[in-house]
């Protein structure tokens, strides 16, 4: 077993805070002296569908709890889902039904196992405790905090200060996170660091109901592949883990070297003194960045899809982009031919790789079409109806054009 200090480095890695770490050595210590585990909690509220890769920097910290022997416990907010996260948000958030929650959870459930361990994840959902309290208690625990406190969360401030609305269901929503925390007897709480607010108020709850307080470990949000804002299926800019695994290659390829340190430091499974040889190696010239990048592609695709199809999207990306190759299941896609010929643009509409024909002009402009592989610089460029063409459009879109009969 190792000892209180090292699994502290464990846990410490990646991390943006540690509230307190004095404390969580302790808890630690007392952990490996009485043989009894230490409760891990972290919660998400199952607003939307679809896990993305931002979303598994909190569970590889969880996986990282159960490989050293602690009781993981994956809260599923379906309650607080109701309400809506106001965290960093300029306006109320759209009320889910429960039905939403509801659908949402279970697909949270089929997807976490992709990085938790199964046989040692508990899974808890918080209506099981916030359904039955009462309007009483309801009112004790929002007699716990005051509004001064709310107010002190800088996006709350910042509405109140620009007269913008916060309803009061908003400010019960750090309440029963923290509530979460009393019900579970957590000993630490997992959360990024835009949930600071919320994860303290879970300290104080606990020492209010006389329950040592819980250690808080926060996590930095994950940036997506734009390298500036943070990962969100909003911004377009994230990796889904149900994608298909060239996908989720072809994705990772496409970050920035400083970014691709990011993801191996907090996706990737990769050891510390693995990290500090790839970096190690990449400054002395011994290994490219391109070659570590492909590593990590390979890793994450191994991992949300299946072991072995991280080797057979390198294969396919390398036949593509680095050895000019054709991919092997290029879509056809029919398109009604309007006369003997007909300007690329036009066929670059109807085939969807473009939205418009003026999308399609700039993007012949900008270099990124081929037709069989050869650059097409005319927006003017015409073909024939009679004999079908690998078009590409971009580094990664490809279709086979042929004449609708």
């Amino acid at each position: 077993m190792l000892s209180a200090k090292e699994q502290l480095e464990i846990i410490k890695r990646g991390a943006a805070e540690v509230i307190i770490e004095a404390d969580l050595l302790k808890k630690l210590e007392r952990s490996i002296s009485t043989g009894k585990p230490l409760r891990i909690k972290a919660g998400f509220d199952p607003t939307a569908p679809d896990i993305h890769v931002g979303h598994t920097v909190l569970l590889n910290k969880m996986r990282q709890f159960q490989e050293l022997g602690h009781e993981v416990t994956f809260l599923i907010g379906d309650f607080t889902g109701m309400i809506g996260d106001p965290t960093g948000k300029s306006e109320t958030r759209k009320h889910l039904t429960k039905e939403e929650v509801a659908e949402n959870a279970k697909t949270y459930q089929a997807q976490i196992f992709k990085v938790l361990d199964p046989v040692k994840t508990k899974i808890a959902f918080n209506s099981e405790w916030m359904s039955t309290m009462t309007a009483e208690g309801m009112i004790q625990l929002a007699a716990r905090q005051t509004v001064a406190r709310m107010l002190e969360r800088e996006d709350f401030k910042k509405r109140y200060q620009s007269e913008l609305p916060i309803s009061i269901h908003e400010f019960l929503y750090p309440l029963i996170q923290g509530y979460d925390s009393v019900m579970m007897k957590s000993d630490v709480e997992l959360g990024g660091t835009d949930q600071k607010f919320n994860l303290l108020v879970g300290r104080e709850l606990q020492k209010e109901y006389g329950q040592e307080p819980q250690c808080i470990i926060m996590m930095p949000l994950l940036e997506g592949l734009d390298g500036v804002n943070k990962m969100s299926k909003s911004l377009g800019n994230y990796i889904g883990i149900n994608e298909p695994a060239k996908e989720i290659f072809g994705k990772v390829m496409s970050v920035s070297d400083d970014l691709m340190y990011r993801y191996y430091e907090l996706v990737s499974a990769a050891s510390l003194n693995d990290l500090q040889k790839i970096k190690d190696d990449i400054k002395s010239g011994a290994l490219h960045p391109m070659e570590a990048k492909k590593r990590l592609a390979a890793e994450m695709a191994d991992r949300f899809c299946a072991a072995g199809e991280g080797c057979k999207a390198r294969d396919e990306f390398e036949k593509v982009f680095s050895k000019k190759d054709l991919p092997d299941d290029i879509p056809v896609v029919e398109v009604a031919w309007e006369g003997e010929t007909m300007k690329l643009v036009k066929v670059m509409a109807l085939a969807g790789v473009a939205k418009s024909n003026s999308d399609a002009k700039r993007l012949i402009q900008q270099g990124g079409v081929e037709v069989d592989q050869k650059p097409v610089k005319d927006v003017d460029a015409a073909f024939s109806a009679d004999i079908p063409f690998i078009l590409r459009v971009g580094k990664k879109r490809f279709v086979k054009v042929v004449q609708k009969k």
